[in-house]
């Protein structure tokens, strides 16, 4: 009896398409979470690690995990062709000048698309590559000109990836994402500190995306992101620094900050939270939700912080005085 020439019918289990997570921490793993509940079996998830904590509460969310040092080149060679959807989300390391965790990782890929597996990675990297905007308003097209340590590092992760791209390697889309928060990290031990903020008149402007928000950006823009497209992953609120502070002091109860001038503050704080506070930008959203067709669950921040309130209040309302 002549065997058969088709090959084997593999089982679903096999069959799945498998989405990479390599860091999943906090935003890596609200979206396995998400999708975990909405997929169920449909996907495999498989999210990286560096500690055996970080391993255990990968398992927890209902993914794969996988033990990955990507400032080992070893290590990143494991992720050769592991998945056909990739999301980013390794910070670059803490020094430097350039990107060599999303070096590695752009290796790794591209090795796997040499023999014909090319994947789709979202990288998620910063606004803070754009500087200082003095307060202008901007969007996808403002040359980058990032002018920290740590924006510079972000922008050698893009052209990483871009580099993977023009090669043919994969497909990349680029999210910008800006101050990210949620109902649990918010910048409550800064208040606690009584670290001060700029005074109003010299106040300049700061984005925010939440956490849950900036999860589903990644998602989707898995499947609906132009190629080397890049997105500003921001809820599109204009407002000032000390204007946050102070609103989130409100919904948790704590004292607002002190406002000093810029001068006197430059001098008070840490070169790295400097260059934080003295950059200014308004971020235009109009493309993740025109060309991602985004629905922000959290389009202001106020919405979450409401939410934070009411915890607080309890079912009772607010203590009286």
């Amino acid at each position: 009896m002549r065997k058969s020439s088709l090959p084997p019918v593999l089982p679903r289990r096999l069959r799945r398409p498998r989405l990479l997570i390599v860091g999943c921490g906090d935003v890596g793993g609200r979206l396995a979470a998400r999708l975990a509940g909405r997929l169920g079996d449909r996907w495999k998830l498989i999210g990286t690690g560096r500690t055996p904590e970080s391993l255990a509460k990968i398992r927890a969310l209902g993914a794969v995990p996988m033990a990955i040092d990507l400032d080992d080149r070893r290590s990143a060679r494991r992720l050769a062709g592991i998945a056909s959807r990739i999301v980013h989300l390794v910070p670059p390391p803490g020094t430097g000048h350039s990107d060599g965790r999303s070096r590695r990782l752009a290796a790794a890929i591209g090795s796997a698309a040499e023999r014909g597996r090319q994947a789709m990675i979202v990288y998620c990297g910063t606004t803070g590559v754009y500087g200082d905007a003095g307060g202008e308003r901007l969007d996808e097209t403002r040359p980058i000109a990032p002018a920290s340590g740590r924006a510079r590092r972000r922008a050698s992760g893009e052209r990483q990836l871009r580099a993977l791209a023009r090669r043919g390697a994969a497909r990349v889309a680029l999210l910008r994402a800006p101050g990210i928060y949620a109902q649990d990290r918010l910048p409550t031990e800064r208040l606690r500190r009584g670290t001060p903020a700029i005074r109003h008149e010299e106040d300049g402007y700061s984005s925010h995306i939440h956490a849950d928000d900036l999860a589903w950006l990644l998602w989707i823009a898995l499947f609906r992101a132009g190629n080397c497209r890049v997105y500003n992953a921001v809820d599109g609120t204009e407002m000032r620094m000390g204007e946050w502070f102070d609103r989130v002091a409100e919904a948790t109860g704590l004292p607002r900050p002190p406002r000093e001038s810029r001068d006197a503050i430059r001098d008070r704080v840490s070169p790295s939270l400097w260059s934080f506070m003295s950059e200014s930008r308004r971020i235009s959203n109009r493309r993740i939700l025109r060309e991602l067709r985004a629905r922000l669950r959290y389009p202001h921040p106020q919405m979450a912080l409401d939410e934070v309130r009411a915890v607080r209040d309890g079912p009772a309302g607010p203590a009286s005085d």
